[in-house]
C-alpha cells in the first residue's frame, strides 16, 4: 500500500486565502483583515498566518489592563453581591451581542470582537463617579478633561508594555474611541478614510471640548456603539431590582410594550430589530419604535438608578479620596519619592519615550485610572476607607 506523503501547509498561504474568502463572503460595507492598518510593521505578523483584527484582540486580553476589569465598577460600587455586574462581564456581552449582530449583517466579527473588548479599558475606579472625579482633577490641573475612551486608546498605545503599547490597528483603535454608548443614537454610519493623524486629533478635541462628538469609522465600530446600550440597559434594570432599587412593575409601560420587561427580552428585541432595520445598508440603527422605547427606558433608568442618591452615600468621601492620592502622587513624582507605589508599581521599567511625552500631572492620570476599585481602597487612608452598603434582598 502506498502512503501518500503531503507537504505541511503554508500557514501564510492560508492566511491569505481567507482574506480573499473574507473579501467574497463579507458585507461590501464590511471591514476586511487585509485592509487592516497599524502605525508600525510587524514582520512576524506579515509573515505569519494570524489575521489582524484576530490578533488585536489577543493582545487586548493578554493586556494588563483587560485583567483589571474585574474589579472594576459598571454601575453598582462597595457592594458585597457577587451577581452584580463588573465591567469584565460588561464587555464581554458587548462582544457576544455585537459579534451576534455582525454574523446576520456579514460584517468582520474579530474586529467587533477587538473593539468590545477593549473599549472600556480606560475606566477609572468607581465608574462614571470616578470618571467624574477624575476629569475635575485633570482640569485642575491644566491637562485637559478625562474621557474613559480616550484614556483606552491611550493604554493601548502608549501606556501598556511599559510605555511600547500594543501597536494594535487603526480601526480597532478608532472603534474604542468612538463607542460612545450613554449618547442615544437611532442611527449611526460611518466616518470612514481616517488616518491615525485623525485618531490623534480627535482625541485631542475631545479632551479639549467634552462635547466633541465622534464617529466610528466602520460599521463594525457602529455596530459596538450601538451594542454597548443593548448590553448595559437590562442588565442595569436586573442588578437595580436585585438590590430592591426598584421594583419591574415600575418600568415605564410604553417601554415594555415593545422591548419587554426582563433583561433577556430586553436584548432580545434590541438586536433583533437591529438586524432587521440595519441588513444591507451602510448604516446601523434602530427602528423609529423601537428607538422611542430605548430612549424612554435610558431616561427610566437615568433617574431611577444612576442618579438615585440611596446608592451613591459615599460620594463626598470617593471625590475626596480621589483629590487625596491625586494630590499625594503628584507631590511624590515632582519630589523624586523613590520609595512611592508610583516608582515602584507603575513607572518602574517605563519606557524613555513614554517619561518623555508625559508631564507628572499625566502620569499621575494615568495611574489613577489604571486602579481597580479595591486597589484604589488599599492606597488610601483605613481611617477613610467607605464602608460597603447591603447587597440588597430584591428578586434574583
Amino acid at each position: 500500500m502506498n502512503v501518500v506523503k503531503s507537504e505541511p501547509p503554508d500557514l501564510r498561504s492560508i492566511r491569505k486565502l481567507l482574506d480573499r474568502k473574507e473579501e467574497q463572503n463579507l458585507s461590501p460595507y464590511a471591514t476586511p483583515n487585509a485592509r487592516a492598518v497599524r502605525r508600525r510593521a510587524e514582520e512576524l505578523l506579515i509573515e505569519g498566518y494570524r489575521q489582524a483584527f484576530s490578533v488585536d484582540v489577543d493582545r487586548i486580553l493578554h493586556s494588563h489592563a483587560y485583567t483589571r476589569y474585574i474589579d472594576k465598577t459598571q454601575v453598582f460600587y462597595l457592594i458585597r453581591n457577587d451577581h452584580i455586574t463588573h465591567r469584565v462581564l460588561h464587555v464581554q456581552l458587548v462582544s457576544k451581542i455585537g459579534r451576534s449582530i455582525g454574523r446576520f449583517l456579514g460584517l468582520n466579527e474579530d474586529l467587533i470582537e477587538a473593539i468590545a473588548l477593549g473599549h472600556d479599558i480606560g475606566h477609572t475606579p468607581f465608574g462614571h463617579d470616578g470618571e467624574r472625579f477624575l476629569s475635575q482633577l485633570c482640569q485642575e490641573h491644566g491637562i485637559g478633561s478625562f474621557h474613559h475612551n480616550v484614556q483606552s486608546v491611550h493604554f493601548l498605545d502608549l501606556v501598556e508594555r511599559k510605555g511600547k503599547g500594543w501597536n494594535l490597528c487603526l480601526q480597532t483603535l478608532d472603534g474604542i474611541l468612538c463607542h460612545d454608548g450613554e449618547v442615544h443614537t437611532p442611527e449611526l454610519a460611518p466616518h470612514r478614510n481616517k488616518s491615525f493623524a485623525d485618531l490623534q486629533a480627535e482625541m485631542a478635541a475631545k479632551v479639549s471640548h467634552s462635547s466633541t462628538e465622534l464617529v466610528p469609522m466602520t460599521l463594525e465600530g457602529c455596530v459596538v456603539r450601538m451594542v454597548d446600550t443593548v448590553a448595559y440597559i437590562g442588565r442595569d434594570i436586573e442588578d437595580a431590582i436585585r438590590l430592591g432599587l426598584i421594583g419591574r412593575s415600575e418600568l415605564p409601560s410604553a417601554s415594555v410594550a415593545v422591548l419587554g420587561n426582563t433583561n433577556g427580552t430586553i436584548v432580545f428585541r434590541l438586536t433583533t430589530d437591529i438586524i432587521r432595520t440595519s441588513y444591507g445598508k451602510d448604516f446601523v440603527a434602530f427602528s423609529p419604535e423601537v428607538s422611542e422605547a430605548l430612549k424612554q427606558l435610558k431616561g427610566f433608568n437615568l433617574e431611577r438608578i444612576y442618579l438615585n442618591p440611596r446608592m451613591k452615600p459615599h460620594t463626598a468621601l470617593l471625590r475626596e479620596l480621589f483629590k487625596r492620592l491625586f494630590d499625594r502622587f503628584l507631590e511624590e513624582l515632582e519630589t523624586r519619592r523613590m520609595d512611592s507605589v508610583i516608582f515602584q508599581g507603575f513607572l518602574n521599567g517605563m519606557s524613555d519615550d513614554y517619561l518623555g511625552r508625559h508631564r507628572p500631572a499625566e502620569v499621575v492620570r494615568d495611574f489613577i485610572a489604571g486602579m481597580t476599585d479595591r486597589y484604589f481602597l488599599d492606597l488610601c487612608p483605613e481611617a477613610l476607607r467607605p464602608g460597603y452598603l447591603p447587597s440588597g434582598n430584591g428578586e434574583a
